[in-house]
């Protein structure tokens, strides 16, 4: 089932075809705010049609959350049209939980919201169905699946919706400069033998967690790309190709990792609004498909039987020039990797390297995988080629393919503050005209800054940086911060494993 973009190309030269939205399909909130463009519209009709002709019982009406999390209701058809015109309603405060479920802020007292007054009493925002997202979910039965962006009840923005802060500055990009910014994902996961039912220890509370599922291995690991282990996994790889080109999603390669249990998806570079819609739903789309196997998927970085091979997202990103299609990142000179803007981006990446880290690495588990000599980065400079650096540069001139890899990130990451992230930190050096340095040849050796150590040194370096801070807005900063820093000081309070092991009968 081709996304509805690309039936009405298909189908018709642009839409010719497309069953349009009739008037008495338009009016109400999304018309009354002027939220749609008139290919949303277009959009919209051709979503209707296709449900007709396909059959769809039901809609899913999903947003993403601060932690890239799918959130939202599910209609039935005779619901759907409503929506359409006024979209659907959800508690705002599922913007202000930390990823246990826990509400961070105070909602019931005014005055101690602060900057998000406009979140009071746990009222509604309403989230705004983008009809060129429309999916048919190829693994349940006559579902489909439509992507929203969020707003007030009274058509003001909601300035944490992850991914129109995105969009936001991707338009910005576009109309003051004429760049866009080309991103491809590698996404690295693991997938397990789910060994167990949904047992009463795994019952939790916000705060407090249930157990984790209790899951065995699927491939011994220490054999990278070994095309025998991969064929273990066959039916689920099968299946996994199956879903990912049915919901229309560019998928390039489905690898065997050096991990055990330890897998990659590879997707198309492209338009970073795109590749970001992308991601959501692939993750989506494994763990869902994985889970209906009889396997358990997870995007967490270093999971406890996971220990030799953390999993990674590395983020390939170039600029564009909208007028000419030119890769602004490709050197002019013979000898040189990088033009001056390529170099500069790169330069502010590693500038912001640190405050980045809470977007790039936004889970407590994430700075685990900060480890020497691992193919995780530690410490904060680039190379040429290097799979040891923070920043990997690809190309030269004439390369067309020339671009930045940053190897960073955690694969659980929020797609669109990842990559709002690079943005903000890349436009910086680009106007500043930061100077990255040398390139290393020793990046475990290199006497130059680390990482953060934790999510919790990430959150501070993110607080004190007035870049992010004057490209988000000191709202959204604090936002962030403080569900991360909840996060963090909740992680502090907790007895570990180790410390049991390590003090209980020795002291």
């Amino acid at each position: 089932m081709r996304n509805v973009d690309e039936r009405l190309v298909a189908e018709g030269g642009g839409g010719a075809t497309a069953k349009p939205m009739l008037a008495k399909d338009r009016g109400g909130f999304i018309e009354q705010h002027d939220l749609w463009t008139e290919a949303q519209y277009a959009a919209a009709g051709q979503m209707r049609r296709v449900m007709d002709e396909v059959g769809i019982d039901m809609v899913q009406f999903l947003f993403v959350d601060q932690h890239g999390i799918l959130r939202g209701k599910t209609l039935t058809r005779t619901a759907v049209p409503a929506a359409l015109k006024s979209g659907v309603r959800a508690p705002s405060t599922l913007l202000l939980k930390d990823t246990s479920g826990k509400s961070v802020f105070p909602v019931f007292s005014t005055e101690a919201l602060g900057g998000l007054s406009r979140f009071s009493g746990a009222g509604d925002v309403v989230l705004v169905p983008d009809p060129t997202t429309f999916r048919v979910l190829p693994w349940s039965d006559n579902t489909g699946l439509i992507l929203c962006d969020l707003r007030f009840p009274d058509g003001s923005v909601v300035p944490y919706c992850t991914r129109s802060l995105l969009k936001r500055q991707l338009t910005a990009l576009a109309e003051q400069r004429d760049l866009g910014l080309t991103v491809g994902p590698e996404l690295e996961f693991h997938v397990f033998k789910a060994d167990g039912g949904f047992s009463p220890d795994r019952v939790g509370a916000p705060g407090a967690p249930g157990e984790a599922p209790r899951t065995s291995a699927t491939t011994a690991g220490s054999q990278l790309l070994h095309a025998e282990s991969m064929d273990t996994l066959d039916d689920l790889v099968g299946e996994l190709y199956r879903g990912l080109t049915l919901l229309d999603l560019p998928l390039r390669t489905i690898e065997l990792e050096f991990g055990p249990s330890q897998l990659e998806i590879t997707l198309e570079a492209g338009d970073a609004a795109k590749v970001a819609d992308d991601v959501i739903l692939a993750r989506m789309a494994v763990r869902q498909i994985a889970r209906r196997m009889g396997y358990h998927a997870t995007f967490m970085s270093r999971p406890l039987g996971a220990d030799t091979a953390s999993t990674g997202w590395h983020l390939h990103q170039s600029m564009r020039n909208l007028v000419t299609g030119q890769n602004v990142f490709m050197s002019p000179d013979a000898d040189g990797i990088l033009s001056d803007t390529g170099r500069y981006y790169l330069g502010g990446l590693l500038a912001h390297a640190e405050a980045a880290a809470a977007f790039t690495t936004p889970t407590v588990n994430g700075y685990k995988r900060y480890q020497a000599f691992s193919l995780a980065p530690d410490r904060i400079l680039w190379g040429i080629d290097n799979k040891g650096a923070m920043v990997r540069a690809v190309g030269g001139a004439g390369d067309d393919a020339t671009r930045l890899e940053n190897r960073s990130g955690e694969p659980a990451a929020n797609p669109y503050l990842y990559i709002l992230s690079q943005l903000v930190s890349g436009m910086d050096g680009l106007d500043r005209a930061l100077e990255p340095g040398e390139p290393t040849e020793n990046p475990y050796a290199d006497d130059v800054t680390k990482l953060p150590k934790s999510l919790g040194a990430a959150v501070e370096a993110l607080a004190a940086d007035d870049v992010f801070r004057a490209a988000l807005g000191d709202d959204v900063i604090t936002w962030f911060t403080t569900i991360k820093q909840a996060e963090y000081d909740r992680y502090l309070a907790q007895v570990s494993d180790w410390e049991q092991r390590e003090y209980f009968s020795l002291i």
